[in-house]
């Protein structure tokens, strides 16, 4: 073995390479400094493939890069040997590094050309983006018709458990508020008894006239018929509210049908109305209604009446923000500077198209809020009060489920309409020139 490493290191009567250049400094110099920045450059290289490799290991025949490498560092080894062999004559010694190159270099290329097709075949920088765009829509997709699946199955879970209720009040109101009637006229037939006797014995004997002094009669003949007219009233109140559930209810039908789509609108005007109550420092939200003679509609009216409910629902959140509806002394029971109110108007256009306007006198929105509104889980309330896909929903209802048009128009500090056209029959051809809404 020392008889080999002897023979490559034996100069063997050679002569370093520098007397070739008959040892002008200049020129050796530039060999020696153009052969080792090549060599460190050489050497650098393979340092950076390696950590790329090591931290991509998901790319495909990343084997290849490890060979490049192994390429790489012999070639700046021979660059060394270059700048030895000016001063020592190892030229055995330089030619196996040659030979470890050049066979290196062969196998490097035979593995490369079959790699080649298998490279091309990989997608390209505009075919990749084009593929995540796709999948990006196709998740927005997903993520949109998950939500419309929870959402409808929420709602279709509240519609049961509402209609449910609903029926469940119904059956002891009806009974009650049909004995009202008998129980009115019970008691009118027995305040004329009492009358009569009254007019007949008008010196009634002590024991009656104690019971008379004791029970005020002359105060239960004036208010019992004022008592059961209030509880008629009142059952009248649940009944209706009873209806407006049932009404509000359809939210689980599942076929198109024609309605009178006022009447989604009452009772969701009716589940609301705790919220369009006047209170202490608050004056109340006034609902100016303009139906006109409309006809049935046909729909889904269930998540229509939904549609209504996200509306009216932020119309009213929006005037509860607004500082304008708060007098300086709310507290002390002071008028506010002016009233709250939500204007619903309805009319039909060109027979075919039925528009609901629902406008409310709140704060408005600027220009890159309104643009977002139907965008999914995009909300300008605070956390826990807005899921932000209220909007997003009534859009898909009215526009995919309709193929209607839900549009937004809003002033700053003036407030904000929402235009909901609807075709009044589903095989109607719409001729109606439509703004298209922002785009969810």
């Amino acid at each position: 073995m020392l008889e080999s490493l002897q023979y490559f290191l034996d100069p063997q009567g050679f002569i370093a390479h520098g007397h070739c250049y008959l040892w002008q400094p200049n020129l050796v110099w530039l060999h020696v400094i153009s052969d080792g920045a090549i060599a460190l450059s050489y050497f650098s290289i393979p340092l950076t493939l390696v950590y790329f490799v090591s931290k991509r290991r998901d790319i495909p025949f990343n084997w290849i890069f490890w060979m490049f490498g192994l390429f790489i560092i012999a070639c700046g080894v021979g660059h060394v040997m270059d700048i030895w062999t000016l001063w020592h004559p190892t030229y055995w010694l330089s030619g196996t590094v040659k030979a470890f190159t050049a066979l290196i270099s062969v196998i490097t290329a035979l593995e490369l050309i079959p790699l080649v097709p298998k490279v091309l075949a990989l997608p390209s920088p505009a075919q990749l983006e084009a593929a995540n765009r796709e999948l990006e829509t196709t998740l927005n997709r997903l993520q949109q018709a998950q939500m419309q699946l929870i959402q409808t199955e929420k709602m279709s879970s509240l519609g049961q458990l509402v209609a449910g209720i609903a029926h469940e009040i119904n059956n002891p109101v009806n009974f009650i508020h049909g004995n009202l009637i008998h129980a009115n006229e019970y008691t009118h037939n027995l305040l004329q008894v009492l009358n009569a006797y009254q007019l007949a014995y008008p010196e009634p004997v002590p024991m009656v006239q104690a019971a008379i002094d004791a029970n005020d009669l002359e105060f239960l003949n004036d208010d019992l018929p004022k008592m059961l007219s209030s509880m008629r009233v009142g059952t009248d109140r649940i009944r209706q509210l009873v209806l407006s559930l049932r009404t509000f209810a359809r939210l689980d039908e599942a076929e198109m049908k024609p309605v009178k789509v006022h009447e989604g609108i009452d009772s969701t005007l009716m589940i609301l109305q705790s919220h369009l109550k006047p209170r202490l420092g608050w004056p109340g939200i006034q609902v100016v209604k303009e139906y006109g003679n409309l006809a049935p509609v046909e729909c889904y009216a269930g998540q229509l009446n939904q549609v209504f409910m996200n509306v009216l629902s932020n119309a009213i959140d929006a005037l509860e923000a607004d500082p304008k509806f708060l007098s300086s002394d709310a507290q002390l029971g002071a008028e506010p500077t002016a009233l709250p109110t939500i204007h619903i108007r309805m009319t039909t256009l060109d027979s075919s198209w039925l528009l609901v306007e629902i406008t409310d006198n709140g704060p408005g929105m600027p220009e890159h809020i309104k643009s977002r509104i139907f965008n999914p889980f995009f909300t300008t309330k605070s956390v826990g009060k807005g899921t932000g896909l209220g909007l997003s929903i009534s859009y898909q209802i009215v526009v995919e489920k309709h193929n209607g048009r839900l549009e937004c128009s809003s002033i700053v500090g003036q407030g904000t309409t929402f235009r909901i056209h609807i075709p009044i029959q589903r095989c109607a051809e719409t001729q109606l020139t439509l703004t298209t809404p922002s785009q969810p």
